[in-house]
Formats: C-alpha cells, structure tokens, sequence
C-alpha cells in the first residue's frame, strides 16, 4: 500500500515538476501576499511582527486552496480519475498518495514564505524546533483535508467556488492552533506552544483517518 501510495505522489509531483505551476504561478502569489498585507496594514515593523505568524497560516490556507484545486484539475484531466479508479491501486494508497503529494508541495511554499517572512518582517524565531514541528503537523492536518473535500467538491460541481466554502471552516482549527504555536515560537505571544501542537496532532489524526475511509466511496461517487 505504500509503495502504490509513493507512485502516486511522485506521478502528482512529476507532474507538477514539468508544469512548473508552483514555481512559476503559485510561489509568486504566495510572496505577493505577504507583501500586500504588509502595505494594507501600513504598520510599523512590531505590529508586523506582532501579526506575522497569522498573516503567514492564512497566507498558506490562501495558497492551499490553489494547490487543492489543481491537485483535482491533475485527476480530472484526460479521465485520469476513471483510468485510476480501474487500476489495482487501492483507495487508501491513492488517497495517502495525493496527500503526501499535497504536502510535499505545501511544505516547500512554507519554507519560500518562512523565509520571506523573516526577510520582509525582520522577525527572529526563538524555537526552531517549535516551528519545525508545528509547520510539519499543521500541513498534514491541511494536506489531507484538502484531499479529501477536494474530491467531494468534484463530486457536487462547482469546486472553484464550492471547496474554499467547504474547507475554511474545517481548517480554522489548524489555522488558530498554528498561529497560537508559531506565536510562542516567534516570542510575540504568552503561550503554550507545544500544547496547541498537541491539538494539531490530534486534529491531524482525525482528518487523516476521516479521510482514509471516505475518500474511496467519494472518489466513485465523483
């Protein structure tokens, strides 16, 4: 099952490789939003750091829809999705594949927007560990919820303008919780970082397991 799961990812990320959509489209958006809410909120730099950790999780759900979105379009296209329902890789292996696939992109778009964060915001992280393992967890949580409504969006029609409704209230939980821990490790918030990530953990494991046994009846039903 793993094995399938790997063929999987690396068909969505060779794809994406030879498309160049994240480096050439989606990477751009995602500095560029960075920097419009440094201009529209026309604040001093503590302000920005103050603000930073939440204008970079909402950054990255922003970012994410646009990766989920494509990740279906990958599917959708030349009937890939019938062709891939009628081969013997199972429902579990797909869906564990286009979530890794998922997460692997994400993960990069984070480190592009860390770095941009820190550069344009002058921020100092005080635990990198903290960050590294909400960043880690948090992705997880986003990666394999968005798979999962990804595919219930193209089964209802619509998903350009159906699945940000679907998905934004699912996540607030990861977004808030990402926020509050990166907070605590930027050293802007009195928190307890490590106990919002124990929360990510767990909202992780749900939408995960969730998703490991609908998506298979929502990729028929698709």
């Amino acid at each position: 099952m793993l094995r399938d799961a790997w063929l999987i990812a690396q068909k969505d990320l060779r794809i994406e490789i030879r498309s160049r959509i994240i480096t050439n489209q989606i990477a751009p958006y995602t500095l560029l939003i960075l920097v419009l809410f440094g201009f529209a909120l026309d604040a001093d730099i503590e302000t920005l750091r103050d603000t930073g950790p939440g204008l970079f999780w909402v950054s990255i759900l922003l970012v994410a829809i646009l990766a989920i979105q494509r990740a279906v379009d990958i599917e959708n296209s030349d009937s890939a999705q019938d062709r891939l329902l009628l081969s013997p890789v199972s429902s579990f292996s797909i869906y564990i594949g286009k979530t890794l696939g998922l997460f692997l992109q994400l993960l990069l778009l984070e480190v592009l927007m860390m770095i941009a964060m820190i550069a344009l915001f002058d921020s100092s992280v005080d635990d990198f560990l903290l960050v590294s393992a909400t960043g880690v967890i948090a992705t997880i949580a986003i990666a394999s919820t968005g798979t999962l409504y990804g595919v219930l969006a193209t089964g209802l029609g619509v998903r350009e303008t159906l699945l940000p409704i679907l998905l934004l209230p699912v996540l607030a939980p990861v977004v808030i919780g990402a926020t509050r821990a990166f907070g605590d490790a930027f050293g802007r918030v009195n928190a307890d970082g490590w106990a919002w990530v124990g929360l990510l953990s767990v909202v992780a494991v749900l939408y995960t397991l969730l998703g490991m046994l609908a998506y298979g009846q929502l990729l028929e039903e698709a």
